[in-house]
C-alpha cells in the first residue's frame, strides 16, 4: 500500500496552510485511519494557562486523532513569530535536520497517515545551512501546495511549483484558499492556476467567518491524489540511496 505521508507548503504565510492540513486530517480520521499532524518548526507562542502554546500545533493536534508527544508533533517550538532561523537565533536553538527526520520515523510508526506542515513558504529559512525546501527533501514526501487567493498569487504560485519540482520532488496537488473575499476575478485565476500548474486541484476552501477543520473539509476531495501516489512512491524509493548517502 502507497505511504500515506504528504508535506503541505504554501505560497506564503498565513494563506491557510494550517486550515488544509487540518482538514486533511479531520477526512483521513474520518475514513478510519489513525492521523497524526506534524508541525516540525513553530515559531510563535502565546501563555495559556502558564504553559506555552503554538496555535498551528494544536490545531494539527485536534484535527487528527493520534497520540502523540508534543516532542515529536513540533520537535522545534519558538517563542518568537519571525523566520525559524532568526527565532531560534534569539533562544540560541540551532535547528538541525537528523532532529526532524527521527521525529518524523517515529511519529510515523505510530499512524497510517501523517501529515506534515511547513513554516511559512517553501524555502523559508531554518538554519544558515538549511531551509524548508530541504526538510521536504530529506523526507521525500510529495507535497500539496495551498495558494492563497489574493493579487500576487499567480507568481507565487508558479514560481513555487516550480521550485517544488527543480528538488526533484512531486506536486501531487494544490489547494486554493480565498484569503481575500474581495479578490478581482476569483475564478479567471482559478483557471490560469488550472492550466499552469499541472497537478490535481483537491479542492477550494471558500473565506470562512469562523474557519475550522470540519468546515474546510467540506471543501476537499484527497481522492485525486490516488492519481500522483503511486509517481510520488517510485521517485522517493529511487532516490533512497541518494538521500542515505547525503546523510551519511
Amino acid at each position: 500500500m502507497t505511504p500515506r505521508r504528504w508535506f503541505v507548503t504554501g505560497t506564503d504565510t498565513g494563506i491557510g496552510k494550517t486550515l488544509v492540513s487540518s482538514a486533511m486530517l479531520s477526512l483521513l480520521a474520518g475514513s478510519g485511519l489513525r492521523a497524526v499532524g506534524m508541525k516540525p518548526v513553530a515559531a510563535g507562542l502565546e501563555q495559556i494557562d502558564g504553559e506555552w502554546h503554538n496555535e498551528d500545533v494544536t490545531r494539527l493536534q485536534e484535527a487528527g486523532n493520534v497520540d502523540a508527544p508534543l516532542a515529536l508533533r513540533c520537535p522545534y517550538l519558538l517563542r518568537a513569530p519571525m523566520s525559524p532561523h532568526l527565532a531560534a537565533g534569539e533562544e540560541g536553538v540551532r535547528i538541525a535536520l537528523q532532529p526532524l527526520l527521527s521525529a518524523f520515523s517515529l511519529l510515523s510508526a505510530r499512524a497510517d497517515a501523517v501529515v506534515v506542515e511547513g513554516v511559512g513558504g517553501f524555502c523559508v529559512p531554518l538554519a544558515d545551512d538549511l531551509d524548508s525546501a530541504d526538510l521536504a527533501v530529506a523526507l521525500g514526501l510529495p507535497v500539496i501546495l495551498v495558494v492563497g487567493l489574493r493579487l500576487g498569487c499567480l507568481n507565487h504560485a508558479l514560481l513555487t511549483a516550480e521550485a517544488i519540482r527543480a528538488r526533484g520532488l512531486v506536486l501531487a496537488g494544490w489547494v486554493a484558499s480565498m484569503v481575500d473575499p474581495l479578490m478581482l476575478s476569483p475564478q479567471a485565476n482559478l483557471q490560469t492556476l488550472r492550466a499552469r500548474l499541472g497537478a490535481p486541484l483537491l479542492g477550494i476552501v471558500p473565506h470562512l467567518a469562523h474557519p475550522d477543520a470540519a468546515q474546510a473539509a467540506r471543501h476537499i476531495d484527497l481522492r485525486a491524489l490516488r492519481a500522483t501516489a503511486a509517481h510520488a512512491a517510485r521517485l522517493a524509493a529511487s532516490q533512497a540511496p541518494e538521500a542515505s548517502a547525503a546523510l551519511a
